[in-house]
């Protein structure tokens, strides 16, 4: 499952994990590469040209009431994912993904519990009933941007030898017990 991390509290099972809200990758290239990037005219709604690009190829664009562009936002470059389950799937440990690649690298982990639901409920003579998975999203604080947040995995499995338990067995011998003479057939 994955959900939101924020700095050291955990708020789910898989998600964003990190120094503030919302974080999300690429490298420093630094003010120099910045400059270059926008060109030497900046221009309005433009970010300035003393930011550095954390995230190249985004946007440098600033957003209405945000501080930064997608180009510049430290928190989406510092976001990282981790599963908080007790299951064995990917991102045990907070790691990275692209903006690009999140959807698909978390609809992927969220795959990984659908199937190990499966394969539990194939060894303990067991039937899945449902599978479910949600994707979410949140928007950056910083620079806007919408970007998967996490996802969470719900199943549901029905085991065949819970009929086999005593309290079952126990359960179908007072129904016996109340069933006889339940039913009239008054047309006789």
């Amino acid at each position: 499952m994955i959900s939101p991390i924020s700095g050291s509290g955990s708020f789910g099972t898989y998600g964003v994990w990190g120094m503030g809200p919302g974080m999300n990758g690429g490298s420093d290239i630094g003010a120099q590469g910045a400059a270059g990037a926008l060109g030497a005219s900046g221009g309005v709604g433009k970010a300035e040209d003393t930011k550095p690009i954390v995230n190249p190829g985004e946007s440098t664009e600033i957003q209405p009431g945000k501080k930064v562009s997608p180009a510049e936002c430290q928190t989406c470059k510092e976001r990282k994912y981790q599963d908080g389950s007790d299951e064995m799937v990917s991102f045990k440990s907070a790691q990275h993904i692209s903006p690009t690649a999140a959807a698909s690298r978390v609809r992927a982990h969220e795959q990984e519990h659908v199937a190990n639901a499966y394969e539990k409920a194939a060894k303990d003579n067991g039937k899945v009933l449902q599978a479910s998975v949600s994707i979410h999203t949140a928007i950056c604080p910083e620079c806007g941007r919408t970007y998967v947040s996490g996802g969470e995995t719900n199943t549901k499995i029905e085991y065949s030898h819970e009929e086999e338990s005593p309290y079952m067995k126990a359960r179908k011998k007072m129904d016996a017990q109340l069933l006889p003479g339940m039913n009239m057939d008054v047309s006789a």
